[in-house]
């Protein structure tokens, strides 16, 4: 059945501090952020009936906010899982288990590598896993180690270049000069970029996302209730999920990921195209993220991400707006990343944004990716 105009997203927002918040916790970010994306809904807490988040404990996080929800999801399949949420959020409202659906993240990506948080990957990975047996021994095991393997296979293969990649980074940036919140503001040239240290070839640092602390969440609703708020209610167009593996070993394609799936979902279920779509937010872990992810979801032939992003195609001005708020590379990135595409890409429909509003928007596209180009959720919204 189509979940497609069923429900809205009726509010969204960040936690109070996003960047360094150190004396925080990660649960505190997770409070600011439900109270202000609420807020934004014209809405309180005693109206949520449903519960949604990753990482915590959701029966922990009912009882820090002090709510006793009706549905709850824990959902954890990294940096696409809220947007995955949104799907859920949008099932259970449609089958009449809860009616105000509230989906919240929070995280001390920074603050939290001087404490217990910094124990080590190997203390997070189930030792009977893949990635415990067959990446962790030979040096495998931070994002940066993973995707560099696919970022190189994509060179090899298709023969995209550091340059491309470069661009992607400075396009982001752009965005994120007119975005007060972003984190990293300064300018930044595609010569910047190629003489930066190196993280993890072929990726220098400013193809590495940020790490910082953030919280960030989302409301959503039924189609009734959205048109009784205040604020203009975005529409869940189309919808998709999917995962390919887990380990990067188990990686069917090093090129691909489960975005052609959860993509096409999405597009099917909106009745849309890739050309109808006028504000693109993808995950941004790393610039090759991004290449990858446009590729697969149907923005342009396999291959060709590089060229198609060339010439700051995606800055402001270009013809194709994406992450528009500076992203993860530039405006923030605690760990698990997709709640502020949905909250940007909202804003973008609600004409909100300032000096980086794209003109004319009316539909958005939002991928989040997890894992080791794992796991996806895709969204495809609309505003009236």
């Amino acid at each position: 059945m189509s979940l497609s105009k069923r429900v809205a997203l009726v509010g969204v927002d960040e936690s109070d501090q996003i960047g360094i918040c150190e004396g925080k916790t990660a649960l505190q970010l997770h409070a600011e952020a439900a109270r202000n994306a609420l807020r934004d809904a014209g809405l309180t807490l005693a109206d949520v009936d449903g519960l949604f988040t990753a990482g915590p404990s959701v029966m922990g996080l009912a009882e820090y906010l002090g709510v006793q929800p009706e549905y709850m999801d824990g959902t954890t399949v990294g940096g696409s899982s809220f947007v995955i949420d949104v799907e859920h959020a949008a099932a259970a409202i449609n089958a009449g288990l809860c009616s105000v659906a509230l989906i919240t993240h929070g995280e001390m990506g920074y603050s939290a590598r001087r404490g217990r948080a910094s124990r080590g990957m190997q203390r997070m990975i189930d030792p009977e896993s893949a990635m415990a047996q067959f990446e962790l021994p030979y040096g495998v095991g931070g994002p940066p180690s993973v995707y560099s393997m696919a970022a190189m296979r994509h060179m090899h293969q298709y023969g995209t270049t550091h340059e491309q990649l470069a661009e992607i980074a400075v396009a982001t940036r752009k965005w994120a000069q007119l975005n007060p919140k972003a984190f990293m503001r300064d300018p930044l040239t595609i010569d910047d970029v190629l003489s930066s240290r190196w993280i993890a070839y072929p990726f220098h640092i400013y193809d590495c996302c940020l790490v910082t602390d953030a919280g960030g969440a989302c409301v959503v609703v039924g189609a009734e209730r959205a048109r009784e708020l205040a604020k203009q209610p975005v529409w869940v167009l189309g919808s998709g999920e999917s995962t390919t593996h887990q380990s990067m070993v188990n990686n069917p394609d090093l090129t691909r990921t489960p975005a052609r799936y959860s993509g096409e979902r999405a597009f099917k279920m909106a009745g849309l195209t890739p050309k109808e779509i006028d504000v693109v937010e993808v995950y941004d872990s790393f610039t090759y993220t991004v290449l990858v992810t446009i590729e697969e979801l149907g923005f342009c032939a396999k291959g060709e991400g590089g060229p198609f992003l060339a010439n700051q195609r995606s800055a402001p001005g270009g013809d194709f707006p994406m992450n528009t708020n500076g992203g993860g590379l530039s405006y923030t990135h605690p760990g698990m990343y997709g709640m502020f595409l949905i909250i940007e890409a909202v804003r973008q429909l609600r004409d909100e944004c300032g000096e980086r509003q794209v003109p004319n928007a009316r539909t958005a596209l939002v991928n989040g990716t997890g894992g080791s180009l794992s796991s996806t959720g895709t969204l495809i919204l609309g505003a009236d």
